[in-house]
């Protein structure tokens, strides 16, 4: 199975979804958002705690359907000048189940992977 790669992923956000498999991701990290947007055509996400660097074959994570994808600017303060404007989006999604990473390729700044679905016993998260 294909999918975009969201990598950085708090474990304690894929502990939740996988207690409850529906789940609003709010996302802030700029590789993310971006490999979010692209993810709206293919409809499916890879997410794993490792960083963008540490993604190679072997990566294990979850697998997540995309139900509903909303972007907007958030005007944060900032130390420099009165505020600043930040991109977030937000992502409700449904997992799909288990997986690790078989084939990893780059496409500009997107990890696109292709998942081997796992059972839960076959796991080494954590």
């Amino acid at each position: 199975m294909e999918a975009i790669t969201l990598a950085g992923i708090a474990r304690r956000v894929l502990d939740e979804l996988l207690r409850s498999p529906y789940k609003t991701l709010e996302i802030r990290g700029a590789r993310n958002v971006i490999a979010l947007e692209r993810a709206r055509e293919l409809g499916r996400v890879f997410l794993t705690y490792e960083t963008f660097q540490d993604v190679t074959v072997g990566t294990e994570g979850l697998l997540a359907e995309i139900l509903r994808l909303e972007s907007m600017e958030q005007r944060i303060p900032w130390e420099e000048s009165d505020e600043r404007e930040v991109t977030v989006c937000r992502a409700q999604v449904r997992l799909l189940g288990l997986g690790r990473i078989v084939e990893v390729r780059k496409r500009n700044t997107v990890l696109v992977v292709r998942v081997r679905e796992m059972l839960p016993q076959e796991m080494d998260i954590g």
